[in-house]
């Protein structure tokens, strides 16, 4: 490890067909300017066609096309590193991209079923039968009848093909071709036999059968008479739907409504999404497979580092990371992709320098939360809404409805295999399948933390014992009419001490994999139930209800602040330190505004209920209930103003508006949409919007929010490039990100204007910083004050990389009345040292009589950010060093 390439700072860029790799190398001179050490890419192996994240991949040995050519990848990584870049990528262990018609593993699957060679590299489970394929919009009978599934043949590969809308290809098994082929014309008669005659052995028959269509394909370019026979046959099945339905009937798939794959599902998907199917990476010949190519990158230098997206999908978490450094060609900077709960450690025996930071944005959100503004906040949503039930009992429900809906055909899976291995004892056979389902159900409903991580390689660790433990009491009382013993039976399934005594009776490696499989799916419905479902039904306080967070806990203690980065500098140096990403629910810049309301909560009352007023006597009572109509307003609020003009504003709004409305599950779904309710709920958002006593009403308090919101932006982003472990900064972020939910933050960047903007900052602070930092905080809305910042401690990054890598933390108290509401800390490493100042919430503060502990010697500092000099002599007074900005991040002058 001590041989890798560590990261200083990086850069988040999102690929896709609107920015491909020559987009990104043409960057290259301005991150480098910026002050970034490393770009950190979104997938760019090749995807779907069509594919806006990169993460439904379908070859992992190649690049993304629709990204550019290799010499476009080339010249990319060229760019990067003729300007001091690295490169990190976003790399997807845990599934790949299927259903259409380009991905061929999935397409020789549905061709041969179990008998392909790569089933057993999908998650599937055979003793179902037929492959699942929902993708219909409509059931599978009326889809046929309407000739939306058509029979093909490809006459250049001499292959028979269902299609499903022109989008979704549905391979004929080779030994069926005779059915279609008919006996009209003696050649194709005799082709028909010998593909209905292919041997029985799968290498062979692989073989034999591409031999086949190749000569199948011979013919008809040959002959035209032959290959119009060939469609004639095609037309005639075609017009046939009792034959073509005979004939999709013997295949190795079935194609079904969407919706039958909440019962019927029989592969592991990525959460419950139908086309991302979960691939076995634990199997030695994939795993070489799908890193042949990430190795051979970071063999030559391309790549520095990975990042590892969805790691709690994978069977075992610990051992694919193990094997992932033992079999790298050479050391790299390896983060995952993992949500702690408010008590979870990142696993200590984890070889990885950290996660992705969804935790430190939480930090940092809750040290920004004025705690004394909870109890009126709660209040008003309460009176506001009508809202009774407590965040606690909304994830149960919410959780308790994905696996009863969108996931029951997978708890449908374990409940079988959880049956198979109840059957093998005599004082076991009684539980049925019915009983471990609700007992399973229960159980994973119980979780407190995204999954466990129990293996094979022994008993399970106490913390997750604990959790087990914690999970089963919860299963008990949530079903108390189940006999006890069902859930005695559980306990030792989940934790394996079914087979910790020798002759238990019980397969002790059936075991194993089914507690390891029902990890790999608590961590799905703790994602789609907490973060899919409750978060949008609970709007308290929206900019709390963030990837990795907990909207029921307001606010951290500046104790608790100081622990988890003294930790982080302890155990996690390296860990990324992340406050918008492409994930995130709202960008970093809209919740500091929302967590302004927290100091503000009358006030906030007032103008809600102001507002809704104006709104309802104009709009009338209808939809949106109170609860979305809460959440508008924050929103609105958040992300004002109208970039792009009111159209656009309108348009992003109902982006999110929608899309909340489907996640939340009251009103509306994706699976069946209320237009009804949607539709009256987007026209509140375009009457608001056109509403001038609303606007009048609204405008001036927004004004108020966005310069609270300021405050907090500047400190959030002081803290993510001054605290121990290594700043990531998401794509357009140097400068305001007023982003909504995705896919409104994954907006086009202007990096023309960030160009431009960069170079007049730099101008400006090398002529007089501190007027060009009063200038900046005078004329905010532009952005450019966050860039300042930013380039300025990445700039500090770079002259001082050892301090900010291996530097001591400490932290320094204050005193005074104010004392509580500022946060101070010092770093250190040999003689470099940089001591860090805060305000914590962004409401109007007095800061006479507060101080700051300031330990050591009388010497001169100044601040990085104005200029501005001190000469503390064991306190530092507070409003001096606030008195322009927020923070202040002060290094000893030499």
């Amino acid at each position: 490890m001590t041989d890798a390439v560590m990261p200083r700072a990086t850069y988040r860029l999102q690929f896709h067909a609107g920015f491909r790799f020559a987009d990104a190398a043409r960057l290259a001179p301005y991150l480098a300017r910026l002050g970034i050490s490393h770009v950190y890419a979104s997938p760019w192996l090749k995807a779907r066609p069509g594919s806006t994240h990169g993460y439904d991949i379908v070859d992992h040995t190649a690049l993304n096309p629709e990204l550019g050519t290799e010499a476009d990848f080339r010249a990319m990584a060229a760019a990067f590193k003729a300007n001091g870049l690295g490169q990190i990528l976003d790399f997807v262990p845990n599934h790949i991209g299927v259903g259409g018609a380009d991905n061929p593993w999935w397409l020789d699957v549905l061709e041969w079923g179990e008998a392909s060679d790569f089933a057993g590299w999908l998650d599937i489970d055979w003793q179902q039968g037929r492959l699942l394929v929902p993708f219909l919009g409509d059931q599978y009978g009326a889809v046929l009848e309407a000739g939306q599934l058509e029979l093909r043949f490809d006459a250049a590969a001499g292959s028979f093909a269902v299609w499903a809308y022109d989008t979704h290809k549905l391979p004929i098994c080779p030994l069926h071709y005779g059915r279609v082929l008919g006996d009209a014309d003696t050649a194709l008669e005799r082709l028909g036999d010998a593909f209905a005659g292919l041997p029985d052995w799968r290498p062979r028959v692989a073989a034999r059968a591409r031999d086949l269509k190749a000569d199948l394909a011979a013919l008809v370019a040959r002959d035209a008479a032959l290959q119009a026979a060939v469609q004639r046959a095609v037309a005639r099945l075609n017009a046939d739907k009792v034959a073509l339905d005979a004939l999709i009937r013997d295949q190795h798939w079935r194609a079904a409504h969407f919706r039958v794959a909440a019962d019927d599902i029989n592969y592991r998907r990525f959460f419950n999404i139908n086309e991302l199917a979960g691939l076995r990476m634990e199997l030695p010949e994939l795993f070489d497979h799908a890193h042949r190519l990430v190795f051979a990158l970071l063999a030559d230098g391309t790549l520095d580092g990975l990042r590892i997206d969805h790691v709690d999908g994978l069977l075992d978490p610990k051992g694919y990371l193990l094997k992932l450094r033992q079999a790298a060609p050479a050391p790299f900077y390896l983060v995952v992709e993992k949500i702690l709960a408010r008590h979870e450690p990142l696993r200590a025996d984890w070889p990885v320098q950290g996660t992705t930071g969804y935790e430190f944005a939480n930090l940092v959100m809750g040290l920004l939360a004025d705690p004394e503004g909870e109890a009126a906040l709660t209040r008003l949503y309460a009176e506001f809404t009508g809202a009774e039930q407590d965040f606690d009992a909304i994830v149960l429900d919410c959780k308790l409805r994905i696996m009863r809906n969108e996931m029951a055909g997978e708890l449908a899976m374990l409940a079988r295999e959880a049956a198979r291995i109840a059957q093998q004892t005599p004082g076991t056979a009684d539980f049925t399948r019915n009983i471990l389902s609700r007992g399973l159900c229960a159980s994973v409903a119980g979780f407190a933390v995204y999954r466990t991580y129990v293996d094979a390689e022994g008993p399970p660790t106490d913390a997750d014992r604990q959790e087990i433990d914690a999970a089963i009491a919860a299963a008990r009382r949530q079903e108390p009419d189940l006999d006890p013993s069902v859930f005695d039976f559980l306990h030792r399934l989940l934790t394996t001490d079914l087979v910790a005594q020798p002759r238990s009776g019980f397969a002790r490696h059936t075991v194993q994999r089914l507690a390891m499989k029902v990890q790999q799916y608590s961590g799905p419905i703790m994602a789609k139930g907490l973060e899919d479902t409750a978060f949008y039904r609970y709007n308290r306080l929206v900019a709390l209800n963030e990837v990795g967070g907990h909207p029921d806990h307001f606010g951290v203690t500046l104790a608790e602040f100081h622990t988890a980065n003294a930790d982080r500098a302890a155990h996690w140096p390296q860990a990324m330190l992340s406050t918008s990403t492409h994930d995130t629910k709202r960008g970093e810049d809209t919740r500091m505004r929302l967590l302004a309301l927290a100091g503000m909560p009358e006030e906030w009352a007032t103008r809600v209920q102001e507002w809704s007023r104006i709104l309802r006597a104009s709009h009338g009572m209808g939809p949106p209930d109170h609860n979305d109509e809460y959440l508008f307003y924050q929103l609105l609020l958040g992300a004002w103003p109208a970039e792009g003009g009111a159209e656009a504003m309108a348009e992003r709004l109902e982006g999110a508006m929608v899309k909340s409305m489907r996640e939340a599950k009251r009103h509306s779904n994706w699976a069946s949409p209320d237009a009804g309710y949607e539709s009256a709920t987007l026209d509140f958002v375009r009457h608001a919007l056109c509403s001038q006593p609303f606007l009048a009403a609204f405008l001036p308090f927004q004004e108020r929010v966005a310069r609270l919101g300021l405050r907090g932006s500047l400190v959030q982003t002081a803290l993510k490039l001054t605290l121990p472990g290594v700043p990531d900064i998401y794509q357009g972020a140097e400068m305001w990100d007023l982003s909504l939910v995705d896919p409104d933050n994954r907006r086009p960047v202007d990096y023309a204007r960030r160009e431009t903007a960069l170079a007049e900052v730099e101008v400006a602070l090398q002529q007089d910083r501190a007027a060009a930092i009063r200038a900046m905080a005078a004329d905010w809305r532009d952005g450019r004050l966050k860039l300042a910042l930013t380039t300025t401690l990445l700039a500090h990054r770079a002259a001082e990389p050892a301090l900010y890598a291996r530097g001591t933390y400490q932290k320094l108290e204050a005193s005074g009345a104010a004392g509580p509401r500022i946060c101070g800390f010092a770093r250190q490493h040999g003689d470099a040292e940089l001591r860090v100042v805060a305000a914590r919430f962004a409401g109007d503060q007095a800061w006479e009589g507060t101080t700051l502990d300031w330990p050591g010697p009388v010497t001169d500092w100044q601040d990085l950010l104005t200029g501005q000099a001190a000469r503390p002599s064991g306190s530092l007074d507070v409003a001096q060093a606030l008195r322009d900005l927020p923070v202040a991040v002060f290094i000893r002058r030499r």
